[in-house]
C-alpha cells in the first residue's frame, strides 16, 4: 500500500477512486506550514535561514499522513504541477522526515495536468524526484515577499499613519492603477471634427464615406480641430460632384487566438461573463478538481494556473476530430496550429487551459453543472476548439472617391467587409473591454455594388464635433493583461493581488472599473518618492525573470536574495531618518491634483478658503492623512482627502460651527460642523454632545433644522414586532441604513427609508432577510451566501456575511475569515482548513472554547503584523481638530 498526498479533499476522493485499494490518498489542505507572521522568520544575517511553523490544523493532517506511513510501502507526492505544488510536496516531505516517519521507504513525486483516470494512471507510471530548483524559486519568492512586507510596512506605518502594509507585487499593481488615475487627472480634452458624405449609387443604394484628404493634403485622425475649419471643408463637400476613382476588394484572413492561459481566461471571463478574477479561479478550480458526471467524478478542464498557450499533441488531435464532427471537414485546417506566447517572462511549463475531453460538449454536461460552472466551461471549450479551426476568410473593400468643387478637390473613402467563410468565428469570438480596440479590426458592414469611374449623388454631408477622452480606468481584466505584458507577478497571483488591494481599501471597484482610494494613492506616492526602484515596472519584472532562472537551475536563489537585500536594507535605513515634513512636502507635490483640486473660480487651490491667508497642506493624524490650514489653531479648516474634496460646500462648514436652531426637546443648540472625517451635525457642546455624520449623498448645503433633528433622533423606534413583541428600530451605521430587531440587522435600500419606513414593511424586510439566512450588520449589500462545495464528511460549506464580518459555515461550525481574506476569494480548501481549525478548539475553564492560535500567513506572500483592535465607539466620534505635523 502506498500513501498518496494531494492538496484538496475533493481531489483526494476522486483520485482514490482511480487508484483503487492499493493506495491511501490523503489531503494536505494546501500548505502544511508557512513563515510565522512575526519578525525573524527570515534572517538575512544567517544567510537567509527561514523558520517554518506548522499550525494546529495542519499538525493534525501531518499526523494522519505519518500514521498512514507506518503501514505503507512508500510515499507518493501528487500535489499541483507548479511551483506552489512542488513547494507543498517539499514541505510535507521535510516535516515527515523530521518526524522520522519516512524511514527508508521510497518517496516519489508525480504530476498530472488533468484529473482524469487516464492522466492520473499515466502519471503514476512516470514518477520523479522533487524538483529542487522549483522549490528554490518558491523559497526565494517567499523570502522576498516576507522581507519586503516586514521591513517596508513598518516604515509606512511610522511615516504615513493610516496606511496598511505594502507588498512586493501588490505595490506595483497599485502603482499601475494610481498612475492611470493621475493620467486621467492630467488629461486635457481637445476638440476635433469628423466629416462624412452620404452618397447614392446609380442603382439607388446609399452608403457613407469619410473625408480623408482635402486640397492635396492628407488628413490624419482628429486633424480638423475647430468648427471654422470643419465648416470650410463641409462647404467644399456640399458643393462638390463625386466620382469613384477606384474600388479594391482585398481578401484577408483572421486567425484564431490560442487556448486560454490563466490571465486570458480571467480577462475573457470578465469581458464576457462579468466574473471577477477570484470568482473565475474559484469556478475553474472546481472544474479542474472534478464534477460528478453521471456517477463518475472527473476533471472537466486541465490545470488552470498556467501561462502556456500550447495544448498537448493528443489534445490537438482530439480537437481537430471534434471540429470535423461538430462543424465539418472544411473547418479543419490543413496542419495543426502551434502557438507561442508573447507575454514577458512566460514559463510555458504547462499546457494551456483546455477541456479534458472535447467530446464533452457544453450541452452534454449542462445538467451536471451550476450556472457559473457551465458558463466558464462553455468558454474554455469554445476557445479550445476554436484554436484548432480554420481561419476566417474576409473580403475587405476600399472605395476611393474624388469630390470636386470647382477645382477644389477632396478625397473621401468608404470601407466595408464581408465574411466569406466564418471559420473559427463559428465557435468563438473575443469580446473586448471598454476602451479596447476590437479584435475584428473594423465594424464596417457590407457595401453596395460600386463601380470605378461611376458618378455618385450626394445626399447630405455630416460634420460632427467630438472631444478626445482620457484613457479608461483599468478593469480587473485590463490590469491583469497589463501586468502580464510587463512581466509583473505570476498567473497564480493575479486574483490574490487584486483581492489584497481591495481588502486593504487601497482600491474600490465601481462598474467593474478599478478606482484608487486616497489611501492607496498616498501609499503609491510615498513609495514612488522614497522607494522608487522597488515600484518600478522593469525592476519588478527583472526580479520575476531571476526567479524563473532559479526555477530553471540557472541562478543561485540565495545570491539573488543577497543582491536584493543589500540595496533594499540600505534604502530602509535611509528612509527611517526622514522627517515627517519631508514626507509631506513630497506628497504635496506628487499628489497635487488630489490634494489641491482646481477651483471653479480659478483661485489658488493651495490657499485656505476660510481664513484667506493660510496655506493648505497634507497633515498626518492618528487615522490617516487629511488636508489642513497652516494657520492652525487660529484657523481650524480641515477636510478629508478625496478626489472630490475642496468644494465650496466643504468650505462653507469648515470654519466656525453653523447654527441650525434649537432642539425642540432639549433646547440645546444644533450646529453643522466639519471635521477630519467630513461634515456632521451636533447637539449641545462638550464630550457628551450627541453627534451624527451626514449620510452619503447628503451635501452640507442641503442640511436644515428639520434634517438635523431627524439625524440626531436616530435610532428611530418603529414599533413592536407582532410575533416577538420586541421593538424594531431604524438607524444609520458604518455600512449604511439598517433595521435592528432582536439583535439582528437587516439592510434598508435608502437613507430616506430610515425616516419613513412603517411597521408592516419593516416586518416584511426582516422576514425576507431571515429567509436568506444570517446577514451582515448594516451592510450596504445583501449578505454573501454561496456554496463552495461539500465537506468530506458530508454537508455543504457556505460563505456567509455575519455580524462580525464574512465567515464560512459547515453544519453548526462557523469560522470567521481572516482580515486579509475576502468572501469572494476564499476557496474550498481554505474553508476546510478554517473549519477544521475551529472544530479543533479545546474547552477552557468555564466551558468556553479556547481558540487555537494560527499564524498561517496568506498565500499572497503578504506579511501581516497584529495590531490591537480599537474600541468601538458608543456614539459617532467628533471630528478632532487638526494637529500640526
Amino acid at each position: 500500500m502506498n500513501v498518496v498526498v494531494v492538496e484538496s479533499p475533493s481531489k483526494a476522493k476522486t483520485i482514490n477512486k482511480y487508484l483503487g485499494p492499493g493506495y491511501t490518498v490523503l489531503a494536505s489542505f494546501g500548505h502544511v506550514r508557512d513563515l510565522p507572521a512575526k519578525d525573524g522568520s527570515v534572517r538575512p544575517d544567517e544567510d537567509f535561514e527561514m523558520s517554518w511553523e506548522v499550525d494546529t490544523a495542519s499538525a493534525k493532517r501531518i499526523k494522519d499522513i505519518a500514521d498512514a506511513m507506518k503501514s505503507s510501502d512508500g510515499l507518493i507526492l501528487a500535489t499541483d504541477p507548479d511551483r506552489e505544488g512542488e513547494a507543498i510536496s517539499w514541505h510535507v516531505l521535510d516535516v515527515l522526515n523530521k518526524k522520522k516517519a519516512i524511514g527508508g521507504k521510497p518517496v516519489k513525486r508525480v504530476v498530472f495536468n488533468a484529473i482524469t483516470k487516464s492522466a492520473v494512471l499515466d502519471a503514476m507510471k512516470h514518477p520523479r524526484d522533487i524538483d529542487i530548483a522549483l522549490v528554490d524559486a518558491y523559497l526565494a519568492r517567499r523570502a522576498l515577499d516576507y522581507l519586503v512586507g516586514f521591513n517596508l510596512s513598518p516604515v509606512l506605518w511610522r511615516k504615513l499613519p493610516g496606511a496598511r502594509s505594502a507588498g512586493r507585487v501588490q505595490s506595483v499593481a497599485l502603482r499601475l492603477v494610481c498612475d492611470r488615475e493621475a493620467e486621467i487627472e492630467r488629461f486635457v480634452s481637445e476638440e476635433y471634427w469628423n466629416l462624412s458624405a452620404v452618397l447614392k449609387t446609380p442603382r439607388g443604394d446609399e452608403f457613407e464615406a469619410r473625408l480623408v484628404s482635402a486640397e492635396g493634403k492628407r488628413l490624419t485622425p482628429k486633424a480638423i480641430g475647430n468648427a471654422e475649419e470643419a465648416n470650410r471643408l463641409k462647404a467644399l463637400l456640399d458643393g462638390a460632384s463625386y466620382r469613384v476613382e477606384s474600388v479594391e476588394a482585398k481578401p484577408t484572413k483572421r486567425n484564431p487566438a490560442p487556448p486560454f492561459t490563466t490571465s486570458t481566461l480571467q480577462q475573457a471571463a470578465s469581458s464576457k461573463l462579468g466574473f471577477s478574477a477570484s470568482r473565475t479561479m474559484q469556478v475553474a478550480q472546481k472544474l479542474y478538481e472534478g464534477i460528478d458526471i453521471g456517477g463518475e467524478t472527473v476533471g472537466l478542464i486541465t490545470y488552470m494556473r498556467t501561462d502556456g498557450v500550447q495544448m498537448a499533441p493528443e489534445a490537438i488531435d482530439a480537437a481537430r476530430r471534434a471540429v470535423a464532427s461538430q462543424f465539418g471537414e472544411r473547418y479543419v485546417p490543413e496542419k495543426p496550429r502551434l502557438y507561442s506566447t508573447k507575454a514577458k517572462n512566460a514559463q510555458e511549463a504547462h499546457e494551456a487551459i483546455r477541456p479534458t475531453s472535447f467530446d464533452r460538449t457544453p450541452d452534454e454536461v449542462r445538467r451536471f453543472l451550476d450556472a457559473d460552472q457551465l458558463k466558464l466551461y462553455d468558454l474554455v471549450w469554445k476557445r479550445g476548439i476554436a484554436s484548432q479551426m480554420a481561419s476566417a476568410e474576409i473580403e475587405r473593400t476600399t472605395v476611393e472617391i474624388e469630390a470636386d468643387n470647382g477645382g477644389r478637390k477632396a478625397g473621401v473613402r468608404a470601407t466595408g467587409s464581408v465574411i466569406r467563410f466564418d471559420g473559427f468565428i463559428a465557435a468563438y469570438t473575443d469580446q473586448k473591454e471598454d476602451g479596447e480596440q476590437s479584435d475584428d479590426g473594423d465594424d464596417d458592414g457590407r457595401l453596395p455594388e460600386i463601380n470605378a469611374q461611376e458618378k455618385l449623388d450626394k445626399q447630405k454631408v455630416n460634420a460632427t464635433q467630438h472631444f478626445t477622452e482620457p484613457p479608461p480606468r483599468y478593469s480587473e481584466a485590463t490590469l491583469i493583461k497589463k501586468m502580464e505584458e510587463l512581466g509583473i507577478g505570476r498567473p497564480s497571483t493575479y486574483a490574490a493581488t487584486l483581492a489584497t488591494l481591495r481588502d486593504r481599501e487601497y482600491i474600490t471597484i465601481d462598474k467593474r472599473k478599478l478606482i484608487p482610494e486616497a489611501k492607496g494613492r498616498l501609499v503609491t506616492a510615498f513609495l514612488e518618492s522614497f522607494f522608487t526602484r522597488y515600484v518600478e515596472y522593469d525592476f519588478t519584472a527583472d526580479l520575476e525573470e531571476k526567479l524563473d532562472k532559479i526555477s530553471a537551475g540557472e541562478l543561485d536563489w540565495k545570491q539573488v536574495l543577497r543582491d536584493f537585500w543589500k540595496d533594499f536594507f540600505a534604502q530602509i535605513e535611509d528612509t527611517k531618518e526622514l522627517r515627517v515634513t519631508n514626507v509631506l512636502d513630497a506628497l504635496n507635490e506628487e499628489l497635487a491634483p488630489l490634494v489641491f483640486p482646481k477651483r471653479e473660480d480659478g483661485s489658488d487651490p493651495r490657499i485656505c478658503q476660510v481664513c484667506g491667508t493660510g496655506k493648505l497642506s497634507l497633515k498626518l493624524g492618528k487615522f490617516g492623512a487629511f488636508v489642513g490650514c497652516s494657520n492652525y489653531p487660529e484657523c481650524n479648516y480641515t477636510r478629508q482627502l478625496s478626489a472630490d474634496s475642496g468644494s465650496d460646500a466643504d468650505a462653507s462648514v469648515s470654519n466656525e460651527p453653523q447654527s441650525l436652531g434649537k432642539d425642540p426637546h432639549t433646547g440645546e443648540e444644533i450646529t453643522l460642523r466639519s471635521g477630519r472625517f467630513g461634515p456632521y451635525v451636533q447637539r449641545g457642546d462638550g464630550k457628551e454632545a450627541k453627534r451624527s455624520s451626514l449620510p452619503k449623498g447628503w451635501a452640507p448645503a442641503t442640511i436644515d433644522h428639520e434634517k438635523a433633528v431627524a439625524l440626531l433622533s436616530l435610532p428611530r423606534d418603529i414599533g413592536q414586532h407582532p410575533e416577538t413583541g420586541k421593538m424594531i428600530s431604524a438607524g444609520l451605521g458604518r455600512y449604511g441604513p439598517f433595521l435592528l430587531h432582536d439583535g439582528g440587522y437587516a439592510n434598508l435600500e435608502t437613507v430616506e427609508d430610515v425616516f419613513s419606513i412603517g411597521l408592516n414593511r419593516a416586518v416584511s424586510v426582516i422576514a425576507d432577510k431571515a429567509s436568506k439566512g444570517p446577514g451582515g450588520r448594516g451592510r450596504g449589500t445583501p449578505a454573501a451566501l454561496k456554496t463552495l462545495g461539500d465537506h468530506p464528511d458530508g454537508g455543504p460549506i457556505t460563505v456567509r456575511d455575519g455580524k462580525y464580518g464574512p465567515y464560512v459555515n459547515w453544519g453548526k461550525v462557523n469560522a470567521t475569515l481572516p482580515k486579509d481574506k475576502s468572501a469572494d476569494s476564499v476557496t474550498l480548501e481554505e474553508a476546510l482548513v478554517l473549519i477544521a481549525d475551529k472544530a479543533g478548539k479545546t474547552p477552557a475553564k468555564g466551558g468556553k472554547a479556547k481558540a487555537t492560535k494560527t499564524t498561517k500567513a496568506a498565500k499572497t506572500g503578504e506579511a501581516k503584523t497584529a495590531k490591537p483592535k480599537a474600541k468601538a465607539a458608543a456614539k459617532p466620534k467628533a471630528a478632532p481638530k487638526a494637529k500640526k505635523a
